[in-house]
């Protein structure tokens, strides 16, 4: 799971990054309001794209915009993101503000390390709940992909697929037209342990692309000088 922490307290962000990291999670940080509502739209977009879910730990008082308004502002918008609110502020009234806007938890500083785990584990327990099953099968033009039995076609003919050409071809599918970024490319197929300096990105995609586009077929996958990479169908003339 992704965690994106807007706190504007360098020290408090960094003990919270180095613990979250050391658990297992993946982390980001914004250190502003309208910095991590920005991110937080984004991470929702990207979500609900490739189902890899995004968990916000949400100060309340951040310089641009506040918690409160950061939370109302993506309960409006109908993102589902869970948020838990931290808050040096541990009057009622500020716990139900926050609450009644949509956060779905809340802290107050300080607090035990052991307790803000164990309330991500129950928010991202009651996400996983609440999360729709992702379809079992994926198509775009007649490129189809069974998520159950790994196996993709084109045209009716299998293709014969590795698992991390499969990975690839599942997130790209997730999301047709959508633009993937190297560097998303890299986190979400091999993992944030590989080297962002690597160009197994642009391999795996020549590799997929010449299992994919045979036989004069339409180019599904589409280059973005620069930016990254699409998969979508041929526009019908």
């Amino acid at each position: 799971m992704n965690i994106l922490i807007v706190e504007d307290d360098d020290r408090i962000a960094d003990f919270l990054g180095r613990g979250l990291r050391a658990e297992g999670y993946r982390v980001q940080r914004a250190a502003d309001g309208p910095t991590g509502l920005a991110m937080a739209q984004d991470a929702a977009r990207l979500a609900q794209a490739d189902g890899d879910p995004t968990l916000l730990l949400l100060d309340l008082m951040l310089p641009g915009l506040s918690g409160l308004e950061i939370c109302q502002t993506l309960r409006a918008e109908q993102v589902s993101l869970p948020i838990l609110m931290l808050t040096a502020q541990g009057a009622l009234e500020d716990r139900v503000a926050g609450l009644r806007l949509g956060a779905d938890d809340y802290l107050c500083k300080p607090f035990e390390f052991e307790e803000l785990l164990a309330r991500l584990e129950a928010l991202a327990r009651r996400g996983r709940d609440q999360r729709p099953r992702p379809a079992s099968r994926l198509q775009v033009g007649d490129l189809a992909l069974d998520r159950e039995r790994m196996q993709a076609s084109r045209g009716g003919r299998p293709l014969q697929l590795t698992a991390r050409e499969l990975a690839l071809l599942e997130l790209l599918m997730s999301a047709p037209g959508r633009l993937f970024s190297r560097e998303r490319i890299l986190a979400n197929v091999w993992g944030s342990s590989e080297d962002p300096l690597t160009n197994v990105v642009d391999v795996y995609i020549r590799r997929l692309r010449a299992r994919i586009d045979t036989d004069g077929q339409p180019a599904l996958i589409h280059t973005v000088r620069g930016l990254g990479y699409r998969l979508e169908a041929a526009q019908a003339a």
